[in-house]
């Protein structure tokens, strides 16, 4: 309030100042040019000039409006086409985000045609159509892509072999990907893909080709890279075990399998249990034996040890001795005393057995312990502690089992 005071009092002593000024002093302004001429006190001709720029201003204002709003009510307009582009993509996006595949590909289509960088909106269309099983269509949607920003060519490339594999055509994915991998060997996405559609695809062997360009590339995260690793060598000996060479499966592309391994990775257990249970189902029993007797010898794990009792050496004395050896130091292990529980059952020593499958599941339920002590709890004549042991094995097997539905028992 006090500030309108002061606002009213500035333009009264203004206004007041101004006319004083005009009363003493007149001015006087003469203009003349040829035949025109002009007389004017000096106040006069200031009014008429501010007059003149007022009217100015308001016609400038004037065509501005008109300008404006012929742009908003003509459909045509610069200013409607981008509104409508506009509202192409956010439909586009949020059909595609919600699954509404036609509507997607018809929004992101109008809004790709219209854009000056169409990339994205191009790849969504292509997604939709793909969705719909629209394969041509997706495909023309890319070359459309690739005609309009040609310096895009390996996304649109990465993109479309994604949408192959997707459709299950992973062979063609496969010859996208290489061509890609071939114009680009370091780009890391190539790889990443490549790594999984070999993956995907069981060609374990490509997977291991692969490994030295992604620890160099640094495609995956260390921890990442080292399970994979390990996964693909376990694969490709399981795949070496099961090839066929003079008609015959054999146990020499095993070996040949186990060799290409560096002498590091020939002491990882990931990699020892891997070829020693191929050995074991190739029926290598004593090979399988001296390679996991080695290894458990150079460092103790329990899954080695568990596998040392489903292998049959030349000595079944001397492997039960060699397991009880390494009891001395994991005397809490369930896995090595369900292995001491079968070694002592191929040697007969029934109630050494008996005493180390107790122990075992004393330690921890397992399914294998409960079936090994229930089949021999039966030989026993204890039927109703070894049918008991049967039922809580089949539990520990699979606990999806207690959650099917059951019939409701008839009644008598």
């Amino acid at each position: 309030m006090k500030r309108l005071y002061v606002i009213v009092f500035l333009a009264i002593a203004v206004t007041a100042a101004l006319g004083l000024a005009i009363a003493q002093h007149s001015g006087y302004v003469l203009v003349a040019y040829k035949s025109f001429r002009y007389e004017s006190s000096l106040w006069a001709t200031l009014a008429l000039v501010a007059i003149l720029w007022l009217l100015i201003w308001a016609v400038k204002a004037l065509v501005e409006l008109v300008l404006t709003s012929g742009g908003v009510v003509n459909p045509w307009s610069r200013r409607n086409r981008s509104r409508r582009v506009q509202v192409a993509i956010e439909h586009g996006q949020l059909d595609l985000a919600e699954g509404r595949w036609a509507s997607a590909q018809r929004h992101l289509y109008r809004a790709a045609e219209a854009e000056r960088q169409p990339l994205l909106y191009y790849l969504g269309a292509a997604r939709a159509a793909n969705e719909q099983g629209n394969y041509e269509e997706c495909d023309r949607l890319l070359e459309r892509a690739l005609e309009r920003q040609p310096q895009a060519e390996l996304a649109i490339a990465l993109s479309h072999a994604q949408l192959q594999t997707d459709r299950g055509d992973t062979d063609g994915a496969l010859e996208t990907l290489q061509a890609m991998h071939g114009r680009h060997p370091h780009n890391a996405q190539t790889l990443r893909q490549l790594q999984r559609l070999h993956q995907q695809r069981g060609e374990w062997s490509a997977v291991i080709r692969l490994l030295p360009e992604l620890r160099k590339d640094k495609v995956l995260p260390p921890a990442e890279l080292t399970e994979l690793e390990r996964r693909a060598w376990g694969q490709n000996l399981s795949l070496a075990a099961q090839r066929e060479e003079d008609g015959t499966v054999g146990q020499q592309s095993l070996e040949r399998a186990w060799q290409q391994l560096t002498s590091a990775q020939r002491q990882e257990a990931p990699l020892v249990l891997a070829y020693a249970e191929q050995l074991r189902q190739l029926g290598a029993q004593v090979e399988a034996e001296e390679v996991l007797r080695n290894a458990l010898k150079r460092k103790y794990d329990s899954h080695l040890a568990r596998l040392y009792g489903l292998v049959r050496g030349n000595d079944p004395a001397r492997q039960l001795q060699t397991a009880e050896g390494w009891l001395k130091e994991h005397p809490a292990d369930p896995s090595l005393l369900l292995t001491l529980g079968r070694l002592c059952l191929q040697a007969s020593l029934w109630g050494k057995a008996r005493d180390y499958l107790e122990s075992s599941l004393r330690t921890q339920r397992n399914p294998e312990a409960c079936a090994e002590l229930a089949r021999l709890l039966a030989r026993l004549g204890d039927t109703e502690r070894s049918n008991q042991l049967f039922q809580e094995g089949l539990g520990l097997l699979d606990d999806r089992l207690l959650a099917a539905p059951l019939p409701v028992p008839a009644r008598a």
